[in-house]
């Protein structure tokens, strides 16, 4: 009996060598997407920042209305003690991301309301003073403030202002977020 390459029966799975050409397929898309990821990553501890020393400013500015009492938003070191401007904080960090608390005056004492925690891969620059709101308005004590939020170390895919956010907070107390650097044109 003959027997014709045709008529044999096949075999499921895959050879040695089209799985190798799959693995090598992977691989070079993974290498290819990291630097995206990473970018996406990094964007959105900047985004999250952003966003949460806003609505620390806003809640900070609503106890000094609510509690008739100023309020005061401070840089922080890991035992939460407001710390004097161009201090250090753990890593050497004289920016705001070495974390901030809210604190509320009581009969001539701060007690603490709310705190945030460090994150020294995004660098928040600002004036190192602290910033008091007043009653009966909520008020910011002092200038016009603003904050430049940007990765602390850019990469190639991390560079320019697409990056970076800015608040700004206006003498009445409010805060608003903004795209780009602080020095760009809104």
């Amino acid at each position: 009996m003959k027997y014709d390459v045709l008529c044999r029966p096949s075999r499921g799975g895959f050879t040695l060598v089209e799985t190798l050409a799959v693995v090598a397929l992977l691989a070079v898309i993974a290498v290819m997407a990291t630097p995206s990821f990473v970018a996406w990553h990094m964007r959105d501890q900047v985004d999250a920042r952003a966003k949460a020393l806003v609505s620390t400013l806003a809640y900070a500015r609503s106890e000094a209305l609510r509690r008739g009492a100023r309020v005061t938003v401070c840089r922080v070191d890991a035992a939460r003690t407001c710390l004097p401007a161009g201090q250090p904080c753990g890593d050497g960090i004289t920016d705001w991301s070495c974390g901030w608390a809210v604190l509320a005056e009581r009969g001539g004492t701060l007690s603490l309301l709310r705190a945030q925690p460090q994150l020294a891969a995004v660098s928040i620059s600002s004036v190192q003073t602290n910033l008091t709101f007043t009653p009966p308005a909520g008020q910011l004590i002092g200038a016009l403030r603003s904050f430049d939020i940007a990765p602390r170390t850019p990469t190639k895919a991390t560079q320019g202002d697409k990056w970076r956010r800015c608040i700004r907070i206006a003498a009445g107390g409010r805060a608003r977020l903004a795209e780009g650097a602080c020095g760009a044109a809104s």
